[in-house]
């Protein structure tokens, strides 16, 4: 799913599909942190700003619902503008790490803590970053806790790519 929203919740017993008329093609599916995820595909890539004028309609449609505690994530624009930023450090798209060939630069699902990626630091050796609180839930379409997040890291200057807190910023 190239473009899509997401709307991630405790989990949901005998979860029903949201809206049919509103959204018309959805997965839903549990994960192992006793969540259930809505996921729809977007015909189109947002922008910064439709993306968070979509996440607050899409919000104010799950409180009518009678949902409360609830995160949105929507793929935008600015997502594809780094993942497409080439690194002189990551020309290549995979690499060995501990016998194993993993893609470089892509966060996904981790082990130790709620994310991984793995990355070459300035010596050339592949390395893996562990960041996020698996026990904390973001609510990254809040545009205050948002903004409180961003300033607390300091995520104007956040850093080399590998360090937790570079990737950190990058997910909000």
């Amino acid at each position: 799913m190239e473009h899509f929203v997401r709307v991630i919740m405790d989990k949901q017993e005998n979860a029903q599909p949201l809206d049919e008329s509103i959204f018309a093609e959805q997965n839903i599916y549990e994960t192992g942190q006793e969540t259930t995820v809505y996921e729809m595909a977007l015909p189109r890539l947002l922008d910064e700003d439709e993306a968070d004028e979509y996440a607050q309609r899409l919000a104010d449609f799950m409180f009518e619902q009678g949902y409360e505690d609830f995160d949105i994530e929507i793929s935008t624009d600015d997502d594809l503008a780094e993942d497409e930023i080439t690194y002189e450090d990551d020309l290549v798209d995979e690499a060995e790490y501990q016998g194993r060939k993993v893609k470089l630069g892509k966060p996904m699902q981790g082990d130790v803590k709620k994310f991984k990626v793995y990355v070459k630091n300035p010596k050339g050796n592949v390395v893996k970053v562990n960041f996020g609180d698996k026990n904390s839930k973001i609510k990254k379409s809040n545009p205050a806790r948002r903004r409180s997040f961003r300033a607390r890291h300091n995520c104007d200057n956040p850093g080399p790519r590998h360090k937790a807190r570079y990737w950190s910023c990058r997910k909000w």
